[in-house]
């Protein structure tokens, strides 16, 4: 139990880590809490400080949830639960980080990393779903919801055996969750589409 609590709690604090705060502060957004949707997360980046910036947030994001996996997958290589666990907790960090005060992104890029380890093929087609969606309608959040819910269902489907697919069903139910507002602004008209110039 000890080690798990380690590996939980270092999950999420690389998860936590702001990587879209900093890489939009680097290229001259002090806060990107403060612009556009107010959301710590790559499209923000993108909209607001251009889209090396928004390019770089994405991996830097997803890549900080495959690291927190495949680090405590090598730490307790014997708990079979431990890295699905971990899938979720990186998410739950980058959603909420100790750093900027709980007030972080959405976790569309993080769960993605996270389950690339675990569960490939779902991984890529939630990308898929994600690029599809996102070209067809130009709705970031709308594409982050698609992926979310493929990883869902193709972790189920073709995800190892064990918590993998419960743990993609339930960081899918989070990423839903956070992208609620999203929703709201979709049916009432208001989301702001990618590439879309500013009101």
């Amino acid at each position: 139990m000890p080690t798990r609590i380690v590996g939980l709690a270092a999950a999420y604090l690389l998860g936590s880590l702001p990587f879209s705060f900093l890489v939009a502060r680097a290229f001259g957004v002090r806060d990107v809490r403060r612009v556009g949707s107010g959301n710590v997360g790559a499209t923000n980046v993108l909209r607001n400080a251009g889209k090396l910036a928004g390019l770089l947030a994405f991996l830097l994001d997803a890549g900080k949830g495959a690291v927190a996996v495949l680090l405590v997958s090598r730490f307790a290589p014997g708990d079979a639960a431990l890295p699905a666990l971990a899938a979720m907790a990186a998410v739950v960090g980058h959603m909420y980080p100790v750093w900027l005060r709980f007030q972080g992104g959405k976790g569309a890029a993080t769960g993605l990393g996270a389950f690339v380890p675990l569960a490939p093929l779902a991984a890529l087609a939630a990308f898929g779903a994600f690029v599809v969606v996102l070209a067809l309608t130009r709705f970031a959040s709308l594409g982050s919801i698609a992926g979310a819910l493929t990883l869902a269902l193709f972790a189920c489907v073709l995800g190892p055996q064990g918590l993998v697919g419960a743990a993609a069903v339930l960081t899918a139910a989070f990423v839903v969750w956070r992208h609620r507002s999203n929703l709201g602004r979709i049916l009432g008209g208001t989301e702001r589409r990618v590439g879309a110039p500013r009101a």
